[in-house]
């Protein structure tokens, strides 16, 4: 009886506080490598051997909870005024967004519109630089959230008051800024390097539910280092590490994925009908999850499934055992004729 007390409280406790903050902390993924503009602006169509990418994701969090986080977004972004010589280019990206959290159904909805411009600056140099601009709206429904005011020692009992006043806004809209930078290093096609830093919420955005709320969103800095490295004719490597803080929160993901080619044959000798690549990972959220993951690539499609294992204390008291993720993302060229020719002499990368 202790024990399901304790779940109901401590969910309580998440909801309300969800409605307190509006949002204090931004939505996220694990699969981060597979949210490319959501990390930083200046990855806005990056690629090294591709005009397009289209890309979706699905994240679900805290299933023992009575409702589950869910997260959706998808995205496309394409390269235009490419030079002769593909060594820069204009990035242009559009991306949605949709965050529905906990028992009050806290509700997110962005779209986003960017823009980076690639520059390579010697054969194994380039800098990149992003600028986001994006328009949000979140609701809540009161409704269904419990206080602790509603508590009658035996249970939540919606009847009673609240106890909270100038609940009046149940629907608030933003217009959020961000931008960012990337370095990237290339010495070979067997080895590629980036290191960059987002900025989200740069003109600080007021998001509140109250009528005399002054809530502001902090910016966001986020860090991100990530690498291709191609270890033999079968196996490539992708370690990244991921940093963002977000006022009084910090978030730390680390690890790597490992991709092991193969090729598939036609029935005629010689034929080549196709590659593709076994994908596994495993990342470390710091002090919170264990993330494992595995991934199909075949051609120009990845699809990829995460896991979170949760490890801290409250999605262990709750027993919420962490998350499903699952990622798409489909890159192409504008013609056959473009097929083959690279922007960057180095591996390919998403």
């Amino acid at each position: 009886m202790r024990n399901r007390l304790n779940k109901v409280i401590i969910t309580a406790l998440i909801g309300v506080a969800a409605a307190g903050t509006a949002g204090a902390q931004d939505m996220h993924f694990s699969q981060y490598y597979n949210t490319p503009m959501l990390v930083n602006p200046a990855n806005t169509a990056l690629m090294s051997d591709n005009d397009y990418r289209l890309g979706a994701n699905y994240r679900t969090q805290w299933t023992a909870v009575p409702v589950p986080y869910k997260t959706f977004s998808a995205y496309a972004d394409f390269q235009a005024f490419k030079g002769q010589n593909t060594t820069n280019w204009l990035g242009v990206g559009i991306a949605f967004y949709n965050d529905v959290a906990g028992d009050g159904n806290l509700t997110l909805t962005r779209g986003d519109l960017t823009l980076a411009y690639h520059v390579q600056t010697s054969d194994v140099f380039m800098i990149s630089a992003g600028l986001q601009g994006g328009y949000a709206t979140r609701t809540i429904d009161y409704n269904k959230l419990y206080f602790g005011m509603q508590w009658d020692g035996f249970k939540f009992n919606q009847s009673f008051a609240s106890g909270e006043n100038n609940i009046n806004v149940i629907k608030t809209q933003f217009f959020d800024v961000g931008a960012g930078i990337n370095f990237s290093y290339f010495p070979s096609e067997l080895a590629f390097v980036k290191v960059g830093v987002g900025f989200a919420h740069i003109n600080q955005p007021k998001e509140t539910f109250y009528e005399s709320g002054i809530n502001e969103l902090g910016i966001r800095p986020t860090v991100n280092m990530d690498g291709t490295f191609v270890m033999d004719d079968i196996f490539t490597l992708n370690p990244s590490i991921y940093y963002s803080m977000d006022k009084g929160a910090s978030e730390l993901v680390f690890g790597t994925l490992v991709q092991g080619k193969f090729t598939q044959r036609g029935n005629n000798y010689g034929e080549h009908k196709g590659e593709g690549s076994l994908i596994a990972g495993l990342h470390y959220r710091y002090k919170e999850s264990l993330i494992g993951s595995i991934g199909l690539q075949w051609n120009d499609l990845r699809i990829m499934a995460s896991y979170d294992y949760a490890m801290s204390s409250l999605g262990q008291n709750i027993k919420a055992y962490g998350g499903m993720e699952f990622g798409l993302v489909f890159m192409g060229r504008y013609g056959e004729h473009s097929r083959g020719a690279k922007n960057m002499n180095c591996p390919r990368f998403y």
